[in-house]
């Protein structure tokens, strides 16, 4: 008898559940997607939404540190490969704490506009560039350095820098009302 209360209980708080999740999924506006445990709408800037990721909050105190919030806000349309804490978490320590001073705004700056390609290059134009350049696409950054995009396996976009390092796109296609945002695992770095 307990046993079949307890699969009971269970089964109507996995059902709650599944129907909380719905009613969130259903009240968001097509196109949304979740990222850092926040909903990326498309009628919102890039700024506007990264400041609700969880996931983000190293890059956006970077891009706070640089004076480059007022851009990202600006119309664009920008393509930005935006970097995790996690990524940023894989650099040497102390790295981040040393970018972010004011002394080191112009190398901080060189940096994260190497993650911004001007224009919406979705991930079905990148894909498309990638097959016209029979397997490899070069992006230019907007920080004046290239990006190499090609495929990892059928599906996955990965990127190199210019330095050789590679960072693959783990979310693809979240539309920003001034572009559109791909995350990446690896901080992509400049020569």
């Amino acid at each position: 008898m307990k046993k079949t209360l307890f699969s009971l209980a269970a089964a109507a708080l996995l059902s709650a559940g599944i129907s909380t999740a719905a009613s969130a999924q259903a009240t968001m506006t097509p196109g949304t997607v979740m990222v850092g445990g926040a909903p990326m709408y498309p009628t919102k800037n890039i700024i506007e939404n990264a400041v609700n990721s969880k996931d983000h909050t190293t890059l956006v105190a970077a891009v706070k540190a640089a004076g480059l919030v007022e851009t990202l806000q600006g119309p664009g349309p920008f393509t930005v490969f935006a970097p995790t804490n996690e990524a940023f978490n894989k650099l040497p320590a102390g790295t981040v704490e040393t970018l972010v001073k004011p002394e080191n705004k112009e190398t901080l700056t060189k940096i994260l506009t190497y993650h911004v390609v001007a224009g919406r290059m979705t991930a079905a134009d990148l894909k498309k560039a990638i097959k016209a350049g029979k397997g490899k696409a070069t992006l230019k950054t907007v920080s004046g350095g290239t990006l190499t995009a090609m495929m990892k396996g059928p599906k996955t976009i990965e990127l190199k820098d210019e330095k050789g390092g590679t960072s693959t796109v783990t979310i693809a296609d979240v539309i920003q009302s001034n572009g559109v945002i791909h995350v990446v695992d690896t901080v992509l770095m400049p020569n």
